[in-house]
């Protein structure tokens, strides 16, 4: 289960390295739940995590009031769970130092009054993330958000984008390798606002695309080095242990070095793209926490980033996340 505790083995790579992990969820679900306790056993595991950014998940809405205030109440809640770490209680390490919430970008304009209060309930708020993951294949699940095919190009989106920019505000892009032409229109038009790419923008492994691996990763090169293009975005390099994937639930973890031969090819086409300064490793736990431990995922993030120099380490391992979310840089 995506919430049940992984054991690892493995020694710990460059234990001293800081790292930020700038994308995790926190949710109360019933049989999984993944909240503080988890979060820190996970950032616990050996690797110097000294910070985290949340990303919505559709947590802790609020049960009343109208429907487009009720997201507020995730900010609400982890800008709790950020105050609770920020205290030094809990440890050194900085959950939730940026928070990444939800606001429905087909209110259009209206949008703004949404993202205002979502910024007076946080100091900590950087961002939304407003999912576009749709395919029409029936094995393929939309996100929680429900968003409709083509959300990127629709005319009420784009008028609500035009409100992320003046107030400093990011967009998190999740949605599947097919729609990636689209997010790269968005980009080009707004090149003022910054975009970021989650999980390598969803290469697709189920239903019409089982089996087509080759195929998909060629036709993702392509699309990618067009988005990267666009010097206004960011790419989160993790996510890719998902079943949307095609990885099932495995009946034993990966371990570093299978993450690494199963998963690498897409991290290196993606820093050659984007470049170290652009690029950002991420946990995506606790989805991909069915499929490896958070010691082996860092591991193989850092078997990964090893042919690099130490300041590119660096970048791809922190000072890229820092800069992307504008958190305060560690010593």
């Amino acid at each position: 289960m995506s919430g049940s505790a992984m054991v690892t083995e493995e020694v710990i790579i460059d234990p001293e390295r800081p790292l930020c992990d700038p994308h995790h969820h926190l949710w109360d679900h019933a049989t999984a739940p993944y909240m503080l306790p988890e979060l820190l056993a996970d950032t616990g595991c050996g690797h110097n995590v000294v910070s985290t950014v949340f990303v919505e998940c559709g947590a802790m809405y609020r049960s009343s009031g109208p429907t487009a205030l009720q997201p507020l109440g995730e900010t609400e809640f982890v800008n709790g769970v950020a105050a609770m770490c920020s205290s030094g209680s809990y440890g050194s390490m900085r959950g939730c130092a940026g928070i990444v919430g939800f606001a429905d970008m087909l209110l259009g304009e209206q949008v703004g009054a949404v993202l205002d209060q979502h910024k007076s309930l946080s100091p900590r708020f950087r961002g939304i993330r407003h999912c576009a993951s749709y395919d029409a294949a029936p094995e393929i699940r939309t996100s929680h958000s429900n968003p409709p095919q083509h959300l990127l190009l629709r005319d009420e989106f784009q008028a609500a984008f035009v409100e992320l920019a003046p107030r400093g505000l990011s967009f998190d892009a999740w949605l599947y390798h097919p729609q990636l032409r689209e997010l790269t229109e968005l980009a080009r038009a707004f090149p003022n606002t910054t975009i970021v790419l989650n999980h390598f923008g969803g290469p697709l492994g189920i239903g019409p695309y089982a089996g087509k691996q080759d195929a998909i990763f060629r036709q993702w090169q392509v699309e990618v080095a067009a988005l990267a293009a666009c010097p206004n975005v960011y790419a989160k390099l993790g996510g890719l242990l998902m079943a949307v994937n095609g990885v099932r639930g495995l009946k034993q973890p990966l371990n570093a070095d299978e993450i690494v031969a199963a998963t690498g090819h897409y991290y290196r086409y993606a820093i050659s793209c984007f470049g170290p300064e652009r690029c950002m490793f991420e946990s995506n736990f606790p989805v991909d926490k069915r499929n490896c431990s958070y010691a082996s995922l860092w591991n193989a993030f850092k078997k990964i980033a090893a042919s690099y120099s130490a300041t590119d380490q660096d970048w791809l391992c922190h000072d890229t996340a820092v800069a992307c979310y504008r958190l305060q840089k560690s010593p």
